[in-house]
């Protein structure tokens, strides 16, 4: 029997090396001509979330989950480091010194990316229950997070008619007070900044200012005033973009490298014209960019010298696949591609009489690879390499999930 077993096992390791052989390491996508690697070895390796800082401070090495851990990869050399052993929850790689924070057993932690010594950085509140989500800011001083508010009441409220029902829904009718909270990193100190009854999420961190919070108001986006940033002493509460038509949405927002311009998926209305749409934070400047119905994006992100953006298509279920009112359209209208948007704005401009007019653009596409094969259950989530020479993404449409990479710049010797 222990014979049987050892074969059964070494039979299985065999085949498990030949999957991973059998997958393609490198090659000239054929419908674009750009070269695609992919920088993982091992199934079920994935990249971070689209605005989850992945990079480490010196920005050779990629960091990636997979099912030990934590792991990097080095863009360079495509070596693999398992950095952090076991299942933990992945917060974001600190700006200031490159190291990558996560949570575990009730507490977060840091890990240094080259040495992997490991810190335990302060231990989750008990006013904050299990936690919920946690970011670090810029300066890596504090800890910012959002919880159900103990001291909270809840305030239930009715979905405006015709809506569609589901889970989006229920959650953001449920009315649940939730709080934003704060951990002093030296001191440990908790404190609660602000509280509310809406579905608090997205939390993010200005790369920039340590003392600047984003976080969304999520449920179905054309119910919700979204984008939101607030000061981390609780001041400062400031909507991000305020709908003007029936049935516009805003969301999935980032911020801009240099944390001076928060982006955000526009839609006037749903599922109608299509933009990527930011705003100056220092003076309220909007600036939009069109783009076309194939061309929308789950997420979008943009390079660090704000000079191109990327996006990871949408699958058949995705909102570019359906008309204004709900229904699915025939042929269908996503595009299933990694796209590279150049920016371009519109040469005119109106006379503003004291009115600060959104600066009107376009997107000037590419496309780098054809996901057609991709089931979007899982999100691609692109961002831009450091040496902004890569779009890095993760993907399933060789089978597996794994993380790739695919150079900018058009291959001399393929594609048509």
């Amino acid at each position: 029997m222990r014979r049987r077993s050892f074969l059964t096992t070494a039979l299985c390791g065999v085949r498990f090396l030949a999957a991973q052989t059998a997958l393609p390491t490198e090659w000239i996508d054929p419908d674009t001509g750009h070269r695609v690697i992919r920088l993982s070895r091992e199934d079920g390796t994935a990249s971070l979330y689209f605005h989850q800082n992945a990079y480490s401070a010196d920005g050779k090495k990629l960091v990636v989950t997979n099912r030990h851990g934590i792991a990097t990869i080095n863009l360079e050399t495509r070596a693999l480091d398992q950095v952090v052993e076991g299942r933990v929850n992945i917060l974001v790689t600190g700006h200031k010194t490159g190291q990558i924070y996560y949570t575990k057993d009730g507490a977060i932690f840091a890990t240094d990316l080259d040495t992997h010594a490991t810190r335990q950085v302060a231990k989750i509140p008990a006013q904050a229950g299990r936690g919920g989500a946690i970011a670090v800011n810029a300066d890596e001083t504090l800890l910012v997070g959002i919880a159900a508010d103990p001291d909270g009441k809840t305030v239930p409220r009715t979905p405006p008619p015709n809506g569609q029902g589901g889970r989006l829904e229920a959650n953001w009718a449920a009315g649940t007070p939730k709080m934003l909270y704060t951990i002093d990193i030296k001191t440990g100190a908790f404190r609660k900044i602000y509280t509310e009854n809406d579905w608090t999420n997205h939390l993010q961190m200005s790369p920039t200012d340590p003392n600047l919070i984003m976080f969304c108001h999520e449920g179905p986006w054309h119910y919700n005033d979204r984008v939101w940033t607030i000061r981390t002493d609780g001041t400062g509460l400031r909507l991000m973009h305020e709908r003007t038509m029936n049935m516009e949405i805003a969301g999935h927002e980032f911020f801009s490298a240099d944390g001076k311009t928060v982006w955000y998926d526009l839609q006037t209305p749903r599922s109608t014209v299509f933009w990527v749409a930011g705003v100056d934070l220092a003076s309220g400047h909007r600036t939009w960019y069109n783009l076309q119905r194939n061309e929308w994006s789950v997420h979008y992100n943009v390079s660090a010298d704000g000079k191109l953006f990327a996006g990871d298509g949408g699958g058949p279920s995705s909102v570019a696949a359906r008309s204004p009112d709900n229904q699915v359209l025939n042929p269908p209208g996503n595009g299933q591609w990694i796209y590279l948007f150049r920016p371009a704005m519109v040469n005119a401009s109106s006379f503003r009489d004291k009115k600060d007019l959104t600066d009107i653009g376009y997107f000037k596409s590419e496309r780098l690879v054809n996901l057609a094969k991709h089931n979007y259950s899982l999100e691609p989530n692109v961002t831009f390499s450091p040496d902004m020479k890569w779009v890095v993404f993760r993907s399933n449409m060789l089978g597996p999930t794994h993380v790739f990479a695919v150079e900018i710049a058009r291959a001399k010797d393929g594609g048509k």
